[in-house]
């Protein structure tokens, strides 16, 4: 076999190998049941390729006009330990220039179109996430910000008016 055709079928080879993202769990806790719950929070699987997560949370005292989001990155090594990123946005501020923050804009880009966070405070409706598929979620932390492969879980905090009242984890795959 000659140089040439050794070096295509290599190089056929190598993108042809690539990342895979498989949600494994998807857990919503309310911490102030007075301020919200959670409607609905669940990993739906289509096929053996196709999962999405979705998630809806009832608020019980609107208009919210005061919102912090902390976004904490884990890998799992003996236990889950803290990666990459360690976040607390006000989300407020953010959404009304999302150019702010970039980390930020990273983490939301990924849930933003399949949500209705699409405009700033206050909120006086409840809040939506419709089917974030594992291709787009891929996209995000394989093609964008390239993840080593691993176990892994986004913990979100979701702080209104200075007191913690939601978290929400993402635990995944990439092979």
């Amino acid at each position: 076999m000659n140089f040439s055709v050794a070096f295509l079928v290599i190089m056929y080879l190598i993108e042809g190998a690539h990342s895979l993202v498989e949600f494994t769990n998807f857990q919503c806790e309310s911490l102030d049941r007075n301020f919200c719950g959670f409607e609905y929070c669940h990993i739906k699987s289509v096929n053996r390729t196709y999962k999405y997560i979705s998630l809806k949370v009832n608020l019980f005292k609107t208009p919210v006009s005061s919102v912090k989001v902390n976004t904490a990155f884990y890998k799992r090594l003996s236990g889950y330990k803290p990666f990459l990123y360690n976040v607390t946005v006000d989300g407020c501020k953010f959404l009304e220039n999302q150019n702010s923050n970039p980390v930020s804009k990273f983490i939301f880009s990924v849930f933003k179109d399949v949500s209705n966070l699409n405009h700033s405070c206050p909120y006086d409706h409840d809040i939506l996430m419709e089917k974030l598929s594992t291709e787009k979620f891929n996209h995000y932390v394989t093609k964008i910000l390239p993840f080593p492969e691993g176990v892994y879980m986004v913990k979100m905090n979701w702080i209104a008016y200075g007191i913690n009242r939601a978290v929400i984890r993402v635990y995944y795959t990439i092979t």
